[in-house]
């Protein structure tokens, strides 16, 4: 819990001065799946008409729409990724899905529409670029303006949290740091999303969070609708290790 209030709201206005921004090391896979299977089964037929037959889609092995690249890049131990296709490198629009690994396979949640930076996405972020980082990433805090909603995720509650001003489409930014789940690129986990480590350097960016949406593009976040930060607030467990795998759908399917 961050207790000196004024470094913390001063540590929120750096972080709408220099954007939600970053690029990351990736921890490599030891374990690869095999492509979405099937199983068709058909009743079995007595007199009459067939019965046509049916097919029960099983669970992919891998998460979908992601290339040996990116899929290398997700831990062996994670049973549980938030995947953000960007709908193109250019653009500020994409989806969220939750999907959770059973022993079936990776189960999706539902689609959920989100923004991303102004400028699309890049792999390799700098400050200030307006362009949100593509990669693979771990997902260990979480805070807000709001109290806990109940995450299992650490929360770091208070002040700090305070967005104002407008977007890129004149926008208010208030309510956006509400709720707030810190990505961990160019950041030291296990600290409040607040904290300004940057172990790549302050010119690669940082403070890149998944937050409320405004309605608009980012500066380098991606944003969802409350309701449904509060969803995955409450969905996230840290023993299930949690990643989120973001990007525009060309460069996942690497």
């Amino acid at each position: 819990m961050i207790t000196d209030r004024p470094r913390a709201a001063l540590l929120a206005a750096s972080l709408l001065l220099t954007g939600c921004g970053g690029g990351a090391v990736a921890t490599p896979a030891h374990e690869h799946g095999a492509a979405t299977a099937t199983t068709s089964t058909a009743t079995p037929r007595t007199t009459g008409t067939p019965t046509p037959e049916i097919t029960l889609q099983a669970a992919p092995r891998h998460l979908p729409g992601l290339g040996p690249q990116t899929w290398a890049e997700v831990p062996s131990e994670t049973r549980q990724a938030v995947v953000v296709t960007g709908r193109g490198r250019n653009s500020p629009q994409s989806t969220v899905v939750l999907y959770e690994r059973t022993d079936a396979g990776w189960e999706a949640g539902d689609s959920r529409p989100a923004h991303n930076a102004l400028r699309g996405w890049t792999d390799h972020h700098r400050a200030g670029d307006l362009r949100s980082p593509i990669g693979v990433f771990t997902l260990t805090d979480a805070g807000g303006l709001l109290r806990d909603p109940g995450t299992r995720l650490p929360y770091d509650h208070g002040v700090g949290f305070t967005a104002t001003g407008t977007g890129f489409e004149g926008e208010p930014l208030a309510g956006s740091f509400d709720y707030v789940i810190a990505i961990n690129y160019n950041r030291k986990p296990g600290t409040s999303p607040l904290d300004w480590t940057r172990p790549l350097g302050a010119g690669r960016g940082g403070g890149i969070w998944l937050h409320v949406d405004h309605d608009g593009p980012t500066q380098g976040c991606v944003s969802i609708a409350r309701e449904h930060m509060r969803e995955l607030l409450s969905a996230l467990d840290p023993d299930r290790h949690p990643v989120v795998v973001m990007g525009d759908a060309k460069s996942l399917a690497r």
